[in-house]
């Protein structure tokens, strides 16, 4: 009942996040009613790397990303001012923290097949505040900062697999510990 419920959430909060989205930037509306939705999709599965607040179990991760400032044929230093918008959750297969994460994400290709991407935004969860009761992190607050790194391989045209890590923590900016959740592994991406 409970990973029901947290599934429920996690899509209603991720619809409400891409309406956000798009009220923040109106000229994304006209981008995407003209080409396609989604840019980008990726799946994977990632488990804690944290040293002293260790999560037990994997986490299943996706992604999708949306390109509204046409960041593809951005060339050069334009990609930094045209980012893809990116939406994403984190659900613990051991009952550890779930997450929803929303932000922008830059790609910077170092040949044809390999590219290096960032990103950073924010995370609603369903994690320990401040209580030592369990052995995952005490984050502070339910709203975070969220970013990630990835390093990514092109397969083909649209197939990508990518090496990904990403943390998430408040920076000081609540009352409350600031642990933080750190978690690393593998993604498979399909570009439309």
């Amino acid at each position: 009942m409970k990973a029901d419920h947290r599934r429920h959430m996690a899509a209603d909060c991720a619809r409400k996040v891409c309406a956000a989205l798009l009220c923040l930037f109106p000229s994304a509306t006209i981008a995407l009613s003209q080409d396609r939705l989604f840019d980008e999709t990726r799946f994977g599965i990632l488990t804690s790397v944290d040293g002293g607040h260790r999560e037990d179990g994997f986490v299943l991760t996706g992604m999708v990303f949306f390109d509204p400032f046409d960041s593809r044929q951005a060339q050069g230093w334009d990609k930094l001012v045209r980012p893809r918008l990116h939406v994403g959750a984190d659900v613990s297969t051991s009952g550890a923290t779930d997450q929803i994460y929303a932000g922008f994400s830059w790609t910077a290709n170092l040949t044809d097949r390999l590219f290096l991407e960032t990103g950073f935004g924010g995370t609603l969860h369903d994690g320990n505040l401040d209580t030592r009761d369990d052995d995952g992190p005490r984050l502070g607050c339910r709203a975070l900062f969220h970013e990630y790194a990835a390093l990514g391989l092109n397969l083909t045209a649209n197939w990508t697999a990518t090496a990904q890590i990403e943390h998430s923590s408040h920076a000081n900016l609540c009352d409350g510990p600031n642990e933080g959740l750190t978690r690393a592994g593998l993604m498979i991406g399909y570009r439309f």
